[in-house]
């Protein structure tokens, strides 16, 4: 018998839109339906995760990348009954030392350390992604990540099956930052993807999608 299709919540990074989760969303359609979060309207991490949740199914997996993953754990904060499972890409398990300015982020989210490559290969979506969230909406999630310093709350709420990934040559959320996140998180698995940074549904869209398809499963 087919599995029934699971409810999707996918949540961008700071400055990205929906394509950074457009192969998610096409590859993933036979195990979930995807949706995704919008991010852009408000400037507290508290009012993203609850317009989220208005906009959400009645329960739901959700998956986030840094600021997407703050916001998911505050959803799971919010409303512990209707989250089933949380996945977290490049996520701190504090919010200090964060980039300020859109130069900041998107030269740190498109350098993975020694891959020029890599870095010249997402740097034009990176970029046009940005141009498409605009400056303002930017200088909102920038505002909502520096007003909430303290997300042990939201940490110590998460009683789902949860999966922490990070990129190994990741410079806004380093190995080690995500591997202590997921230490805080009862019955958390770890994964580092090789030869990625900061913007891994987009920079390992085949291991990502693998990665989630087996957490959405269970494992």
């Amino acid at each position: 018998m087919d599995r029934p299709s699971i409810p999707l919540m996918l949540l961008p990074a700071m400055g990205c839109d929906g394509q950074l989760w457009a192969r998610q969303i096409m590859d993933l359609g036979d195990v979930a339906e995807p949706e995704f979060g919008d991010l852009s309207r408000d400037t507290t991490i508290d009012d993203m995760a609850a317009r989220v949740l208005d906009d959400a199914p009645p329960r739901f997996a959700v998956a986030g990348v840094s600021l997407g993953g703050y916001v998911a754990m505050e959803m799971v904060r919010q409303a512990p009954d209707r989250i089933t499972k949380i996945a977290l890409f490049g996520t701190r398990a504090s919010m200090e030392a964060r980039p300020r300015t859109v130069a900041d982020q998107g030269s740190l989210a498109t350098a993975p350390h020694d891959d020029p490559q890599l870095s010249k290969i997402i740097s034009g979506p990176v970029q046009a992604m940005a141009e498409r969230v605009g400056k303002a909406v930017f200088e909102r999630q920038q505002q909502a990540l520096l007003a909430r310093p303290d997300i042990a709350d939201a940490i110590a709420s998460i009683r789902v099956p949860t999966l922490v990934a990070v990129g190994d040559r990741d410079r806004i959320c380093t190995p080690d930052d995500a591997r202590a996140l997921s230490a805080l998180i009862a019955g958390a698995r770890f994964h580092i993807l090789k030869s990625c940074g900061h913007l891994s549904p987009m920079e390992r869209p085949g291991e990502v999608t693998m990665l989630l398809r087996s957490w959405l499963r269970g494992w």
